[in-house]
């Protein structure tokens, strides 16, 4: 029996005796305590009454693959090859083990938490159990790796209008893959070329996280947030969230593909964090003021010599104190 069958029994927040919630799970009263246990030990707060059973007093938000499915447009549903699990070493990896399944459909994965969740330049990305959303996408691209310039910005774009369609305010960008509220990083997204499966066919995988409940994160050496924490007057669902951006994810690669980049540069500078701002580059060798991004995708310091051009695979933007 999983924890997760058994906090979905109790998610009405309602007392459900030993013995029904046995005869649901198909297990002995015993084993539903033992999983109680286990549960509360994990930090969910489940209250025991003696003589009646136990309820849930802990809020929570599951994942459910269904959920995700019935907010899905009906023409992407048949289109998603979705996959959600309680627990994965990283959402990516698990999109490539399971695209040869996929078929002709765009392979999608969701996970409660993740074991080595990987952020930019293989940087650990903090992946606690059932705050936040992590979500993995398999796109197939058709012309080369030429034509992806930018295509990280790109999707920060549709990170940043689906997270204010849904009640955020004030959603900026930092180059190149990093989601902000103010001063305070809310999540990020990572972009994995996998190679050309023959000439001009080119897999993408794309990583997504989203602070959603998260209230701790001591190991994070960076101001943060979550989406809880910045809008706590909204109610924040990661299902309704990871079907959001399925769809924007599709919508905006589609238009990616047809268009490039420069049909998104505009909106991506529009919440440009570092514009106007003295930054450092390259381990400290350049200085200068942010100036936005050029057709590519780079990040443009406008220095003594003129605009100098830094990109996505040289050392990350600093602001200057």
């Amino acid at each position: 029996m999983r924890i997760q069958a058994l906090i979905s029994l109790l998610s009405d927040r309602h007392i459900h005796s030993g013995e029904s919630l046995a005869q649901q799970l198909g297990v002995s009263r015993t084993a539903v305590w033992k999983q109680v246990r286990k549960a509360q030990d994990e930090g969910y707060v489940i209250e025991t009454i003696r003589g009646r059973g136990y309820r849930l007093l802990s809020s929570v938000d599951l994942l459910e693959k269904e959920a995700v499915l019935a907010d899905l447009a009906p023409e992407l549903r048949s289109a998603v090859h979705l996959t959600v699990l309680d627990e994965v070493d990283s959402t990516n990896a698990e999109v490539l083990r399971r695209w040869p399944d996929a078929g002709s459909a765009m392979p999608v994965c969701l996970a409660d938490c993740q074991t080595a969740g990987r952020g930019r330049r293989g940087h650990a990305w903090q992946s606690p159990k059932g705050e936040n959303l992590y979500l993995s996408l398999g796109l197939t691209f058709h012309g080369g790796f030429a034509l992806l310039d930018g295509l990280s910005l790109v999707l920060g774009v549709a990170v940043a209008d689906t997270l204010e369609q849904l009640g955020a305010t004030n959603v900026g960008l930092k180059w190149p893959n990093d989601i902000f509220i103010g001063e305070r990083k809310l999540g990020g997204i990572l972009v994995e070329l996998q190679g050309e499966l023959q000439e001009g066919i080119v897999q993408v995988i794309v990583g997504i996280g989203v602070n959603v409940h998260m209230t701790r994160a001591e190991l994070v050496d960076q101001p943060w947030t979550s989406l809880a924490a910045a809008f706590p007057d909204r109610s924040w669902g990661r299902n309704q969230l990871a079907a959001a951006l399925i769809q924007a994810v599709q919508a905006c690669t589609s238009v990616f593909a047809r268009q490039g980049f420069h049909a998104f540069r505009p909106a991506w500078q529009a919440r440009d964090i570092h514009f106007g701002k003295s930054l450092r580059a390259r381990q400290g060798q350049l200085e200068g003021v942010g100036a936005g991004i050029d057709d590519a995708g780079n990040y443009l310091l406008r220095t003594d010599d003129g605009l100098v051009p830094v990109r996505s695979g040289e050392i990350s933007l600093r602001v200057v104190s």
